[in-house]
């Protein structure tokens, strides 16, 4: 079944994302105390007594102002509103009512959806019941008093939520959809290839470094295949970072990539490469991700004779532990070659999962061995009986031997080179390990 969606909506600084993370169990939004921190709409499951939803954080909603993130903010909390089942609209139970509260209810009233009213920051109902009750001049009819921050009374606040749940009979859309993970440094186009692909402004574009801070996840199908397209936030190098919100968005970068089945490193045709552009791939490597490099804005690039096959050979020579990864050339703005990356990251996730019968995988071990023996060290010989592949996702494979620990990572090198010409394994990582077995002679 399709999760139903709840959205949380309010003004800035009511404690929108305290309550998010509250509900989902997890910090997954950015707590913050400036105005305007959480900016693009984020997705997270949750379930309550059985029943399981989709709760949306939003950007803080000031409907009168025009700055320019602002109405950003106030579009992307409309797109959630109307996508949301259910809206919970959060209030400041200590600072009492406020203009722009009544502003919102408005907009919330025309949505003609199930609202409930959160009166939010209530830590003792006793003192502050006073407060709860000037809420009642919004016209909702569902209030509930709770503590974020403390976790007061969010079972009555749940029990609310699923009791006006409307639950659709649809499958659920994530269960055989293959996640795309978008990481790269700030503006090298990550979220203008997401709206590319999903064929709607999903996503806030604009040129201001580090606009996208949350992991946004977009639904989307191409050619009857069901995708997941996760857009995260530019990672920063650690020692700009000045803000905790900005530390926050690198650590869920890195959630981001181990939630995802493959991920895309975004580059900037225009700027080449950068040693955080490594690091950015050294994490994906580190949790034995499968990989594409894009390079995008390849249309701006100016093109000579294998212009392509240089930055291919520059992208390996400079990061030689992706040699396994595709590159690929795209424009995410005009949509060049845009739409050929949904096809790649198929074709690597079935590498990805691939599994080598035994006896294949010996025979081109066999024929390993008596290409390049294993080095000899301090007298004693390295002799290989056989090998397995243990699990998938990462290809993992098991070769028994009498000495493991003195095999030599160079070896270990070939043999997984030697496995990639047989097996191919196009931009996943596998894995090699040794393990005790025959006699020392």
């Amino acid at each position: 079944m399709m999760k139903p969606t709840v959205a949380i909506v309010g003004r800035p600084n009511v404690g929108k994302s305290t309550l998010f993370n509250s509900l989902v169990g997890d910090r997954v939004a950015i707590v913050d105390d400036t105005p305007g921190v959480t900016r693009d709409r984020l997705y997270r499951d949750a379930e309550w007594n059985g029943k399981e939803f989709a709760l949306v954080d939003t950007g803080g909603l000031e409907p009168r102002n025009r700055e320019f993130m602002m109405t950003k903010i106030k579009e992307q909390a409309e797109v959630a509103m109307n996508e949301a089942d259910i809206i919970l609209f959060v209030v400041d139970g200590r600072g009492g009512s406020h203009p722009l509260d009544g502003e919102i209810a408005e907009v919330l009233r025309r949505k003609q959806k199930p609202v409930i009213l959160v009166v939010n920051k209530i830590d003792n109902y006793d003192a502050q019941k006073d407060s709860i009750h000037d809420f009642w001049e919004l016209g909702f009819d569902n209030i509930v008093a709770v503590s974020s921050a403390h976790k007061i009374n969010l079972g009555d606040l749940l029990d609310l939520t699923v009791k006006n749940m409307q639950i659709s009979e649809s499958p659920d859309e994530e269960a055989d959809a293959l996640k795309l993970a978008i990481v790269g440094r700030p503006n090298t186009g990550k979220s203008s290839l997401v709206n590319k692909l999903s064929g709607e402004e999903r996503t806030i574009v604009s040129d201001v470094a580090g606009t996208t801070r949350d992991a946004v996840d977009t639904r989307i199908i191409f050619e009857g295949k069901k995708y997941v397209i996760i857009d995260t936030a530019g990672i920063r190098r650690k020692s700009r970072i000045e803000e905790s919100l900005e530390y926050y968005s690198v650590l869920r970068a890195v959630k981001t990539i181990r939630r995802a089945d493959i991920t895309i490193l975004m580059l900037d045709g225009k700027e080449g490469l950068a040693d955080q552009d490594k690091k950015i791939a050294a994490i994906a490597a580190e949790e034995r991700k499968p990989i594409i490099v894009v390079v995008n804005k390849w249309d701006l690039v100016e093109k000579e004779t294998n212009t392509m096959k240089y930055m291919k050979d520059y992208i390996y020579g400079e990061m030689p532990f992706l040699s396994y990864a595709p590159v690929e050339f795209i424009s995410a703005k005009t949509g060049q070659r845009a739409t050929r990356l949904l096809g790649i990251a198929d074709r690597i996730y079935a590498e990805y999962t691939k599994r080598i019968s035994t006896g294949v995988l010996n025979n081109v071990l066999k024929d390993a061995l008596l290409m390049n023996s294993p080095p000899t060290r301090k007298g004693r010989v390295v002799k290989i009986n056989y090998a397995t592949q243990v699990s998938t996702a990462p290809p993992h494979f098991v070769l028994f031997c009498n000495y493991p620990d003195i095999v030599h990572f160079s070896y270990v090198r070939y043999l997984e080179n030697k496995f990639r010409e047989a097996f191919g394994f196009e931009g996943t990582p596998i894995m090699i390990t040794f393990e005790k077995k025959g006699t020392d002679n």
